[in-house]
């Protein structure tokens, strides 16, 4: 393909199971670009990494990635330089990233400061996501952290089984709500409830918290969202993960890749309260797996395009927002310092 599509005809079916590929799986072209880059980035001064990445990263509507992840065992098969390589060959402006553990994420922000915004990881490795709460020095941790100034959020906090429902019982829980609402530091949590009073306990009961529900509470329907959304001003919504490939249960787009009516009505409605993400995790049924490494990164490119093709039926002011200026306003320092650049600023 010669020239570039426009984004409202870009990638006629985005529902093919992903393959191996660091960049969006729209044109052969802009993805042999992207591969290239990524199998060199090894060879590749430092210095040379933006350039060589900027006729790839041109070629695709600008994208704030919400909800990235960078783990041990994906450091096993994607070297921090093609973890970066990748975002800039898929045009990501800002990458929300958690790293397990947390310093992970930093690797990541010294190859590209640009880009990449740190959060504090809670976990420091698998199987930590389901015991988390019960860690007292974890508070310590998170403080020191944050008052370092090398992160800028925390999370991924998973609140599972019946935690979510007795939040107020868990030290831990509380305090860390507290310690980032003195550095106004967002907080991404992970429910998975099909009714939204769980997420609507912490929300209302933290105004000063400024929370991102991850994969926007993954069994939420449209009309349990809403009530999040009406309910606590201080929510905004992950749209990551919501793809064919996974929480496929609980779908938001239709086989064309535009999304089912009641989301798209509730997008619409919410302009600044949806943000997107990649949660480049790959494969999903086995995570954190001893024995199987981590692939998400090599298939960031089809995560990405699955929320690039939905956004393309929205009006552009409203695909700008969930694509790109909602999360830069969300993760941007209180004085605006060390906000990325946006595209065509």
């Amino acid at each position: 393909m010669i020239e570039t599509p426009s984004p409202r005809t870009r990638c006629p079916n985005p529902f093919r199971r992903p393959r191996p590929s660091t960049a969006a799986s729209a044109s052969p072209r802009r993805r042999g670009t992207a591969l290239l880059i990524v199998s060199l980035v090894a060879s590749l001064p430092a210095v040379l990494l933006a350039a060589s990445a900027a006729a790839a990263d041109t070629a695709l509507p600008p994208v704030a990635d919400a909800h990235l992840h960078y783990k041990w065992n994906q450091a096993e098969v994607t070297s921090p330089e093609a973890a970066v390589a990748a975002l800039r060959a898929n045009n990501v402006q800002l990458a929300v990233v958690s790293g397990t553990p947390a310093e992970r994420a930093l690797e990541l922000h010294a190859l590209a400061p640009d880009i990449v915004v740190p959060i504090y990881g809670a976990y420091r490795r698998g199987g930590d996501w389901y015991g988390w709460q019960g860690r007292e020095s974890l508070v310590d941790e998170v403080r020191e952290a944050l008052a370092s100034g090398k992160y800028r959020g925390i999370g991924e906090l998973h609140l599972i089984g019946g935690f979510a429902v007795r939040w107020q019982r868990s030290d831990v829980m509380k305090a860390l709500l507290a310690v980032a609402a003195e550095y106004d530091a967002p907080v991404l949590v992970h429910t998975e409830f099909s009714r939204a009073e769980p997420t609507l306990s912490i929300c209302t009961a933290n105004p000063r918290n400024r929370l991102l529900l991850a994969h926007a509470g993954a069994a939420l329907p449209p009309a349990e969202v809403e009530r999040v959304l009406e309910a606590c001003p201080n929510v905004w919504m992950d749209l990551s993960a919501r793809d064919p490939w996974r929480f496929v249960r609980f779908p938001i787009a239709d086989e064309d890749g535009r999304l089912l009516p009641e989301w798209e009505a509730l997008v619409l409605r919410w302009p600044e309260r949806f943000v997107v993400g990649s949660d480049a995790v790959w494969p999903v049924e086995r995570l954190d797996a001893w024995d199987q490494a981590d692939t998400g990164w090599e298939r960031i490119g089809d995560f990405l395009e699955f929320h690039r093709r939905w956004a393309s039926f929205l009006p552009d002011d409203v695909a700008r927002k969930v694509l790109l200026d909602n999360t830069l306003a969300l993760f941007a320092r209180p004085d605006g310092s060390e906000r990325p650049a946006r595209s065509g600023d």
